[in-house]
This record gives structure tokens, sequence and C-alpha cells, in this order.
């Protein structure tokens, strides 16, 4: 039995293990070997680019699972991108490309729907957790402001969350227990990135920070808009970083139920996105002057102790 810490998390841990409660039919991809390679190069360029802690958590596993991972992490991007560098009405196209994504046998020039396809028939990912994430992601299109922090970690549930439900089925886990902690860290995950991107959000017309939570700090849109570092704002970063780490820490025992070769990368994510923390608040909690980041030396010093806490994980 899975047990659950917070009222949402009790509403998304039902969203998680339904998929698991019934098989998707196996499905071999058909596509020649010069193909698949032509494809998961392009998501590894795509993961390379767009996201550098990504690539290098990646490249901590096996040459399989880095693949997958790889390909994972492109079709995210692409169905991230055709909402945010949408013009005009991007649905069409976000559900044009959720059926060549989800097909079974996807057009053989569409490398990244190449790749992801013989990912999911490789490693048996659910479609519904694909399917659950293009809900997430077109979710932006009509909502730009969430009440509370139930309504907030639901989204991110959708955009992350099933990331990481879908990640775990490439590395590998140990029974159902495994799906609370991939919540969580997706939360975690997200929040972390909201709370980074919170001046280039609102540029965007989003505001995902919760509204009740802004009220209680007496914390308005204007000084949003302005970029406002003010009195009531650092304690409310404090408050939301004080949280995102908890809900981090709640996560870590998961890494134990994955498989062994699959911890070193999953924690070295986890650790290095939660140090994207510690920048915001060397910095006094301005997201609105300067994007939070951890620079490459950042991230390599960092691995070694990763690594040994990757050691201690599990059996």
């Amino acid at each position: 039995m899975v047990s659950s810490s917070y009222p949402w998390e009790r509403r998304l841990l039902a969203l998680a293990l339904g998929p698991l409660q019934h098989d998707d039919p196996q499905v071999s991809i058909k596509a020649e070997p010069t193909a698949l390679d032509r494809a998961y190069a392009a998501c590894a360029a795509i993961t390379q680019e767009h996201s550098k802690t990504f690539y290098l958590a990646s490249g901590l596993l096996p040459q399989g699972k880095r693949q997958a991972a790889r390909a994972l992490y492109a079709f995210c991007r692409v169905s991230d991108d055709l909402v945010d560098r949408a013009v005009g009405d991007p649905l069409p196209d976000l559900e044009a490309w959720r059926r060549r994504a989800l097909a079974d046998h996807p057009p053989a020039d569409d490398l990244v729907a190449l790749a992801w396809a013989d990912t999911r028939a490789r490693y048996r990912i659910p479609a519904e957790y694909a399917h659950q994430l293009l809900d997430g992601v077109a979710q932006d299109l009509q909502v730009t402001r969430y009440s509370t922090f139930d309504d907030l970690a639901g989204y991110a549930y959708g955009v992350a969350s099933t990331v990481g439900l879908m990640t775990m089925h490439i590395i590998g886990f140990a029974g159902q227990e495994a799906v609370r902690y991939a919540v969580k860290l997706g939360v975690a995950l997200q929040l972390t990135n909201i709370l980074r991107d919170v001046g280039e959000d609102w540029a965007a017309g989003r505001l995902y920070l919760p509204q009740d939570e802004l009220a209680d700090f007496c914390i308005s849109e204007a000084d949003i808009a302005a970029g406002q570092v003010t009195a009531g704002w650092q304690p409310f970063i404090r408050f939301q970083v004080q949280r995102t780490r908890r809900l981090y820490a709640e996560a870590l025992p998961g890494i134990a139920l994955l498989h062994q070769d699959g911890r070193l990368a999953i924690l070295a994510a986890a650790e290095l996105y939660q140090a994207i923390l510690d920048d915001i608040e060397a910095h006094d909690g301005d997201v609105f002057t300067r994007r939070a980041h951890i620079g490459a030396w950042g991230k390599l010093r960092r691995l070694p102790g990763i690594w040994r806490r990757a050691r201690r994980a599990g059996p």
C-alpha cells in the first residue's frame, strides 16, 4: 500500500498509480537501425542544447538508458516548445504532435517521435503518462494563475512528475512504493523551475506562485511586475525554498528503489537542481534581475559527493 503525507499527494498518487493497473499492448517498432541511430542522436543534440544539467545527469546512465532518457527529454522539449513558442493557436499543432508522438509507428522522418516510440516500446512506458504530460503542457494555454499550492502541485505533476514516472520505467524500479517518491521529486523539480523563472514567466503572462501565499506575505502582482524585492519578498522566497527542500528530502528514499545503475543519474539531477535553491538564497531571493544557476564547475565539484551518496543508497 502506497501512503501519502499531504492531501494533494493523495490525489496525485491516484493519477500516478492508475496507469500501472493495466498493461499497454506490447509494440515492436519497425525501423532501420541507422534510422534509429539518427533519431537518438537528434534527441541527444536537443538535450545538450537545452538542458546542460539533464545532459550531464543522463550521461551517468548506461548507453541504452542514456539514449532513452534523452529521447524522453526531447519529447518533452518539443511538447513545451509547441506551446511556449507558438504563434497563434497552438492547440491543433499540439494535438497533431500527440498523435505522432504516441503512434506505434510514427513517420520515419520525425526523428524525435521515432526515438520516443522506440523508447516507449523498449521500456514499456505507459502511454497514459505521456498523455498526462501533454495535458499538463496544454494547461498553460488556459491557466495563468494558481489559487493555492494544491492547485499548483497538480500542474507540477502534469509537467514534471510524469517525467519522473516515465524515467522510472527506463531505469527500473522495485515496486509501486517507488511511485510516491517520483511524484514528490517531480513536484520539487518543477517548484525549483518556478522559483528560478518568476521574472521570465511574468514576461510570458504567467504567474505560477500560489495566489493565497502571495497575499499572506503582502505581495501584489504590481510588485512582481516591478521586479521588486520587497520586505515581504525575502521571507516569501525563504518559505518557498524551505518547502521545496523538504520535498527533495522526502523524495530521497526513493533513490534506493531504483535499479542501481540509474541511482547516480537521478541523485545527480536532484542535487544539482536543488543547488539552484542555494543560488537563489545566496542572492537574497532576486529572481528578477538574474537567472539562478549552477555553473559547469559548480556541477562537477559536486559529483564526487553525489557519487558517494548514490553508492550508499540501497543494497
